[in-house]
């Protein structure tokens, strides 16, 4: 199996203020609910882990709910969901999601 060639600088997280900066956007997590994006801009990404699984003795994020969120907030919530899916793990959503945030905002 061939190993994908990986910027290591796109994944390294740093702590910047009061937030964690991933790919120069803001990631917060309260409980749950994981945020990506500035309200800033006019999309954003919200993940909701529904369900947890164990590996290697840690709870690990199974089934995740991610949203891609217009950051109007004169909309009513549910106005505000542009595309939703279910996905297996927070890698598969993350990736999701990025694709989905950087094609609606490049648009």
């Amino acid at each position: 199996m061939a190993e994908k060639n990986i910027d290591k600088k796109e994944i390294v997280s740093t702590v910047n203020g009061s937030f964690i900066m991933y790919r120069n956007r803001p990631l917060v997590r309260e409980e749950n609910i994981i945020c990506y994006g500035s309200m800033d801009e006019k999309y954003m990404l919200q993940m909701i882990i529904m369900s947890t699984k164990d590996y290697k003795g840690q709870s690990v994020p199974d089934k995740v709910v991610v949203q891609l969120m217009n950051t109007d907030t004169t909309l009513p919530s549910h106005k505000r969901i542009v595309k939703q899916a279910i996905e297996d793990g927070l890698g598969n959503a993350m990736d999701l999601g990025i694709i989905w945030l950087e094609r609606y905002l490049a648009s």
